[in-house]
């Protein structure tokens, strides 16, 4: 038989784990051949047990180099447990986190810059300090423990966008187009890629005071990777 243009025997096909066990069965047998009827009972048995150890050595060793191969998914980041249970005790008065005066794009591009070099997530939070949910969101992501996991995981720029009506590029760069369905709305960007992680799922906060303290934190957790 030929492989790759050189003759090839038909030993060197066999894999040498098979040949491996086909002279372990030779030698058992060649020795069953020179013992009593009794003793052949106890090769025998200890042919068995012979070739089941080896198949079974074979296995692992093949499952264990695999396992060295094949890329291991990391685990999701946990979110913070977080310590309120009402937005009744969060901080008073509630942050104004938009600044109506500041450069939008500006702002973006250096919160990107800082999230590509500290390998974070990129979060854009568009809204206005107007918004109760606006607000609340931002009280929860400055509640410990949450602001140091947030620290940790995201770089975080606020976007005043006033009655939906200023700084529309913004949205616009990542592919939304039109009116935001509310606010706040979260683009969680890969600040590598520049792509938009969370699309379709921008404004799911945007009824934040219905939901509670841990559910914000568990909806910002499960983009982490």
């Amino acid at each position: 038989m030929r492989r790759g243009g050189a003759i090839v025997s038909a030993r060197d096909m066999v894999p040498p784990a098979m040949r491996l066990a086909a002279i372990i069965d030779i030698c058992l047998e060649v020795r069953a051949g020179e013992a009593s009827t009794g003793a052949r009972c106890d090769l025998a048995r200890s042919f068995v047990m012979v070739r089941t150890s080896f198949w079974a050595l074979t296995g692992f060793l093949a499952l264990a180099g695999l396992a060295l191969i094949l890329p291991v998914a990391a685990p999701a980041a946990p979110p913070a447990r977080m310590a309120i249970t009402s937005f009744e005790q969060l901080a008073r008065p509630l942050p104004l986190p938009y600044d109506d005066k500041a450069d939008a794009d500006a702002a973006v591009a250096e919160a990107r810059a800082r999230a590509k070099r500290a390998h974070k997530l990129l979060l854009i939070d568009l809204g206005g300090n107007w918004c109760l949910d606006c607000r609340i969101l931002a009280g929860v992501m400055e509640t410990p423990p949450l602001t140091g996991w947030m620290a940790k995981n995201f770089e975080v720029v606020a976007v005043d966008i006033g009655r939906f009506d200023r700084n529309q590029q913004i949205q616009q760069g990542f592919g939304i187009k039109g009116r935001l369905e509310g606010v706040p709305a979260l683009l969680i960007v890969n600040p590598r890629t520049g792509k938009l992680l969370n699309a379709g799922h921008v404004t799911a906060l945007a009824d934040a005071r219905t939901l509670t303290p841990q559910a914000l934190a568990d909806w910002l957790a499960s983009w982490v990777k």
